[in-house]
């Protein structure tokens, strides 16, 4: 038994992980190879290494004949005799290859043959272990800065953040633990290249999944998500459980889950709202902590106008237009927001322009049901209620 060759199989299977029958093939390759190199050709070469005991042998087989013309393929009788007494003219016989035989020039292309096998497997597998992990979270250790991109160890391999993806407000230093985004990993000849990002708004989620146990197991889902990234994010949530409140879930007791992440993004701040399926509700809520008077909310063209007290209208705008930026992006909607002064004179802000036109449309209704122009004791004119208001326009008080 080679004791020596199973231990170093078991070494580079245990730290490559790299299956044994791989390495078997490469080695049953190297000595086809080193024949080839030792005798010019290898086609009637065979190599035959037991599984279990590593005992390998290898061996020509060469046909018996009168007058041998070529040795590498034929056997002359007399040397057949000697190896088998039954051999006869016409036989196949295998005659064994001494590896030691070999010169320095074959044992040496041998030995590449395994290592190019070797390393060919390694990065193999290192490719598909983090193609699994691909748009998912990982940590990773900062190596070095190469120009402005910074290379990060994730264990068996390195990554790059490339500038684009990186937080103008963080500063990393070497040794860091960071989490890390992973965008793309792509199989190159020099190995898996795998991309990172710190800005991507997945991030944020994958983290929110780790950190909250109701996310990961469904019980809250995150139905949204707007990111500027090193700034601030707002997530919108819900829960599958009328038990479970969706927004206290993502929080913590005293906030500490929702504390983790910000810690982790580097004071990034982070907002959490209630989802809802009347786009009035989502947007007041994704406009919070600023307080909503009223919305009106078209959900065919994806717009909506808002209107606010007077005194929180740059709460609701927020500093350069960053909280109505990402309460749009997070509903989906364009909103327009104006305070109430404002409001009074501007078309679309104003609940009479709303009830104008709902009497309007009634009023057409009833002129082509009678020819005489007149209405029937069945039709009574009465304004809208406040109810069929916040129905019609999308509003929330």
């Amino acid at each position: 038994m080679n004791k020596e060759l199973m231990e170093a199989l078991d070494i580079l299977e245990r730290e490559k992980e790299i299956s044994k029958e791989t390495l078997f093939e490469a080695i049953e390759n190297s000595l086809i190879t080193a024949c080839k190199n030792h005798f010019g050709k290898a086609d009637n070469v065979k190599v035959e290494i037991d599984r279990d005991t590593c005992d390998f042998f290898c061996y020509a087989e060469k046909e018996v004949v009168e007058e041998v013309e070529d040795s590498v393929l034929q056997i002359s009788l007399e040397e057949a005799k000697a190896i088998s007494e039954d051999a006869k003219p016409g036989d196949m016989l295998r005659v064994e290859i001494k590896s030691k035989e070999f010169g320095r020039i074959a044992t040496q292309n041998a030995k590449n043959v395994i290592l190019q096998k070797i390393r060919e497997e390694e990065r193999s597998v290192i490719y598909n272990q983090y193609h699994e992990k691909s748009r998912d979270v990982v940590t990773g250790i900062v190596q070095r800065y190469i120009g402005r991109n910074i290379s990060i160890n994730l264990g068996k391999a390195d990554a790059i953040l490339n500038e684009s993806e990186q937080v103008r407000t963080e500063h990393f230093r070497p040794t860091d633990r960071i989490k890390v985004y992973i965008l793309e990993v792509r199989n190159t000849p020099k190995g898996p290249r795998i991309l990172v990002s710190r800005t991507h708004p997945e991030l944020v989620k994958r983290l929110f999944e780790s950190e909250v146990t109701e996310i990961k197991d469904g019980t809250v889902e995150i139905m949204s998500i707007a990111r500027e990234a090193g700034s601030r994010t707002k997530i919108a949530v819900r829960s599958n459980n009328p038990n479970v409140d969706a927004v206290g879930a993502c929080v913590g007791v005293n906030g500490s889950r929702v504390n983790s992440i910000v810690d982790e993004l580097c004071g990034e701040k982070i907002d959490i709202v209630s989802w809802d399926e009347n786009p009035g509700n989502l947007i007041q809520n994704a406009l919070s902590p600023a307080k909503i008077v009223a919305v009106f909310a078209d959900p065919d063209e994806k717009t909506a106008k808002v209107v606010v007290p007077d005194y929180q209208l740059s709460l609701a705008i927020g500093k350069e237009g960053q909280n109505a930026r990402l309460a749009a992006r997070l509903t989906g909607y364009k909103i327009d927001i104006k305070s109430e002064t404002q409001a009074k004179d501007a078309p679309g802000f104003r609940y009479e322009d709303y009830l104008y036109d709902d009497e309007d449309e009634e009023y057409e209704e009833y002129e082509g049901e009678y020819e005489d122009g007149t209405y029937g004791e069945e039709y009574e004119e009465v304004p809208a209620s406040e109810e069929y208001e916040a129905e019609d326009a999308g509003e929330t008080e």
